[in-house]
């Protein structure tokens, strides 16, 4: 039965090479290869195949005057067959030499030739790259995993991994290995709840992170850690997020800020040099939050271009332009950004400019050009003689520039004109350029207030220590109070975030409390971590790195799912193989769950 339906269970010889290592000092040599078909182009007296491995792809070439049988065979095979060839590398005749290959020298002449495996016509090219959708790619995501761009990503990925590795082991860091199935704790996102069977009505969680764990770790005495670790997130999706993601993980005992930044700046350079064979400029620039706010609008700023924010408040005291008189007379501030003359936008896309920031932030967008003798645009007759020069001499403002303004409450206004400064970056293509402006954002707030829930939050997590000379700000001003917490960024990615952690019960109880967690219910939550600080722990403090993260700007893609071997769509769902999935009604049964 096996024989009439062509089962071929092992190859009948052993591979001796990678399609895609083959190079003209290998002529002579016979070879046994494997991989699956690119091409075949039958000539009648020749038949050639362009045989293809997770290596690349080299010519096979089936002659009858060397293989009667392999030729014959040769000329049924289609596309996506998966077979295996013995042969003898040649060198190509100089007219046949393939400049667009790395194999293009040589060629192989088959001598034998198996097919181990038939193929149903693909939905789409392997070996070219094309457009196709995403959710066709992910539907049959085994075979796009096969194309050479996909291959190419999950092995630098690897090669991320691999350098990590050998990095935290050279500077004596051990890898600790944390649970998965955990205790569900509030770290800001929904958790993913696993339900128990043995214990009917209680429930795992799957980690956000190994926070608490790796704290816990420094208190046992594993003074440096790291681990390449799971992490699991129910939360709202884009093209960099994903439901589950893999972080790198890092806790120190007794560090500085300092020594933290310089062991990741080391790893970056590391990962960069074994990846990419670039060198990284270190140490890379520093920039407060409170700094990164007022020049950029973000806590992730892309420094590879200009165009930076300035206040310009001052520049409509006693204003009669009546929108921004009303602004600033509740408190609000006003933003400004020079658009230099040789960026040109025409007033469609500058409406376009305006109908997003409103829809986005619920502020208006004013613009105003600098002509040779006037000022243009729809607000130029708002601005009195004072506001124009005092908005030229903050700005620098020249003929022919564009003024782009933002009126609000501080915090929105900065964060509208930043989008709309990057919005300019990318398209003028000023951020598309090969430079890394990696950059540390230090000295973020410890709180912030939800208007949402009418409380203070923290910016971080709630087990970031505040700094020393802040600690006297915790009961008169608490929102005043910055974090010993530092995020390293890349051209405007956020790519890791860490802190000194709190390792003293009663301030921490004390955050706890801030955050409108009273003793009692956070001994409850978080009593294990109380009490493991209470038996001398050490001061620590680390951070975490997105791998994935790293690895999408490395392999130069925008979207996670091309760096995951098997990731979710926008919806959290695995097109294929139908994850989630229904279940069994006897296993809620067993697990003391009805659905309603």
């Amino acid at each position: 039965m096996t024989e009439q339906i062509g089962f071929q269970p092992l190859p009948p010889w052993q591979r001796t090479d990678y399609c895609g290592t083959l190079r003209p000092s290998d002529a002579g040599r016979r070879v046994a290869l494997w991989g699956w078909v690119n091409a075949r182009r039958d000539h009648g007296g020749l038949v050639f195949i362009d045989l293809r491995d997770r290596e690349g792809v080299v010519q096979i070439v089936f002659n009858p005057e060397r293989s009667a049988k392999a030729h014959e065979l040769a000329r049924s095979v289609r596309t996506e067959y998966f077979i295996a060839v013995k042969g003898e590398v040649v060198l190509r005749a100089p007219n046949t030499v393939n400049p667009a290959l790395p194999t293009g020298e040589v060629e192989v002449m088959a001598e034998a030739l198996e097919v181990l495996n038939t193929s149903l016509p693909p939905p789409f090219p392997i070996g070219e790259e094309q457009q196709i959708t995403e959710e066709v790619r992910l539907r049959y995501r085994y075979l796009d995993l096969r194309r050479p761009r996909l291959q190419r990503n999950l092995r630098l990925r690897h090669a991320i991994a691999r350098a990590t590795r050998a990095y935290f082991d050279e500077l004596g860091f051990v890898e600790v290995e944390t649970p998965i199935l955990w205790r569900p704790t509030p770290e800001g996102a929904r958790d993913y709840l696993v339900p128990s069977r043995v214990n009917p009505g209680r429930f795992y969680a799957l980690p956000q992170s190994p926070q608490l764990l790796k704290q816990i770790l420094m208190v046992a005495g594993f003074d440096r850690y790291y681990q390449i670790a799971k992490c699991f997130r129910d939360e709202d999706l884009r093209a960099n997020r994903q439901p589950e993601f893999t972080q790198i993980d890092v806790e120190m005992t007794c560090p500085t800020p300092e020594q933290i930044m310089a062991v990741i700046e080391g790893l970056l350079a590391r990962i960069y040099r074994d990846t990419l064979g670039i060198s990284i400029k270190q140490p890379f620039e520093r920039l407060t939050y409170d700094e990164a706010m007022e020049r950029f609008g973000t806590d992730k700023p892309d420094m590879r271009f200009g165009l930076e924010l300035r206040n310009i408040t001052s520049a409509f005291a006693g204003t009669e332009f009546n929108v921004i008189k009303r602004i600033v007379s509740e408190g609000g501030q006003v933003y400004g950004l020079r658009l230099p003359a040789q960026y040109q936008l025409v007033r469609r896309e500058l409406d376009e400019l305006v109908t997003q920031t409103q829809s986005r932030f619920g502020l208006g967008l004013s613009w105003a050009k600098l002509a040779e003798r006037d000022w243009q645009g729809p607000v130029a007759k708002h601005l009195g003689a004072y506001e124009r020069a005092k908005c030229v001499e903050a700005l620098d403002l020249e003929a022919g520039d564009t003024l782009l303004f933002v009126a609000g409450p501080q915090s929105v206004a900065r964060s509208a004109l930043g989008e709309v400064r990057l919005s300019l970056g990318h398209k003028f293509s000023l951020c598309s350029n090969d430079s890394l402006c990696f950059l540390w954002v230090v000295d973020f707030p410890l709180f912030e207030y939800s208007e949402e829930e009418k409380r203070l939050v923290s910016v971080n997590h709630p087990f970031t220590a505040p700094k020393p000379e802040d600690l006297p700000l915790l009961e008169s001003d608490p929102l005043a109070v910055r974090a010993l917490s530092y995020d390293v960024v890349l051209n405007g990615e956020e790519l890791g975030g860490g802190s000194i952690r709190i390792h003293n019960s009663e301030l921490q109880l004390k955050i706890f409390e801030l955050l409108g967690l009273p003793r009692e219910e956070a001994l409850k939550k978080f009593g294990f971590l109380i009490e493991a600080l209470s038996y001398g722990a050490p001061p620590h403090g680390g951070i975490a790195l997105g791998l994935d993260r790293i690895a999408m700007l490395i392999c130069g893609t925008e979207s996670l799912r091309d760096v995951i071997a098997f990731p979710k769509t926008q919806k959290a769902v695995d097109l294929m193989s139908g994850a989630p999935a229904e279940v069994d009604p006897s296993q809620l049964k067993e697990l003391a769950l009805k659905l309603v």
